[in-house]
């Protein structure tokens, strides 16, 4: 069996996150021993216990998030690490993939994720914005709406999730504009998103310098695996590529469309496994690549499922 691991983005974290896995195998309560040590703070209790609102916070959320993907990965990786094609994330998931791959300790992946939450955090205090979920078949194509919205203020595409969900991010009056005019060309449904920045966007520029040298101090190596760039959809391969595309995937949208076709492209037989809690990714596979087996594998049970079919 041939496996492509997915890991998840921020807004999948929620209280009791890998509890049931910390509790049944030792490798994973010594990965949450470890990144609690890395950060001097107690990640493995807001994880288990929340409070959500706490756990919510990007700073929390992204660490939290990581420690969970490599957790279940410490748990599976023995028999499971032969049968690994690539890997991916979303957005903070990259990282995530990029720690399975072998190409960043976890304590420098969690140190590294927090100071990035910590950044775009406070990016997104000094330079207010927005993001919104526009859902639905355009009759016009999302960068021409997000051009003529930007006349109001700054907006561009964020996240291609789907071919029918894309979310648009910029300054508050720009992202109006363009839920405006998303519902004028077709779109079913927009929604603000309750994000703290307009991440993915250039918005997130201020952040660039401090997030440079957070991903310079880490002790990077060359991934064993590609892992698939969100910013160009292509399989990166060693470890300057990945400094680099994770710095421009700060203000650069996720082309997480393009990253999952072309991963089904390369490899046609694989099954697709999302490391670390819910299914938000799965439940996108099923419109990106519907020939494709998928799993979950986030808790005990579907760890037990995996390594059973193994």
């Amino acid at each position: 069996m041939q496996l492509l691991l997915l890991f998840p983005g921020q807004g999948s974290q929620k209280p009791g996150m890998a509890m049931d896995l910390a509790e049944r195998f030792a490798v994973a309560r010594a990965v949450f021993a470890e990144a609690d040590a890395a950060l001097s703070a107690p990640l493995s209790t807001l994880c288990f216990e929340g409070p959500a609102e706490e756990l919510t916070r990007t700073h929390n959320a992204q660490p939290a998030l990581l420690a969970h993907g490599a957790a279940v990965w410490a748990v599976v990786r023995e028999r499971a690490a032969a049968h690994i094609a690539a890997a991916a994330g979303h957005s903070l998931g990259e990282f995530s993939a990029y720690h399975a791959a072998g190409a960043l300790p976890l304590a420098d992946a969690v140190r590294l994720v927090r100071r990035r939450g910590e950044l775009m955090y406070e990016t997104g205090v000094q330079r207010p914005g927005a993001m919104a979920a526009v859902l639905g078949e355009l009759r016009r194509p999302i960068e021409d709406i997000c051009a003529e919205a930007s006349a109001a203020g700054v907006v561009v595409p964020a996240n291609y999730n789907a071919l029918e969900q894309i979310v648009i991010s910029g300054e508050v009056a720009g992202v109006e504009r363009g839920m405006e005019l998303a519902k004028a060309a077709g779109a079913k449904r927009t929604m603000r998103l309750q994000v703290s920045g307009a991440f993915h966007s250039p918005l997130m520029q201020p952040a660039e310098g401090g997030l440079r040298e957070a991903l310079e101090s880490a002790a990077w190596s060359g991934p064993r695996w590609p892992v698939y760039s969100n910013v160009t959809a292509a399989p990166v391969t060693t470890a300057a590529d990945a400094r680099s595309l994770l710095l421009r995937q700060l203000t650069s949208p996720v082309r997480w469309v393009g990253v999952i076709q072309a991963m089904a492209t390369a490899h046609p037989d694989a099954t697709f496994v999302e490391m670390g809690p819910g299914n938000v990714l799965t439940g996108l596979l099923k419109r990106l690549a519907p020939n494709h087996a998928a799993k979950t594998c986030g808790t005990v049970a579907e760890v037990e499922a995996l390594l059973s079919a193994l």
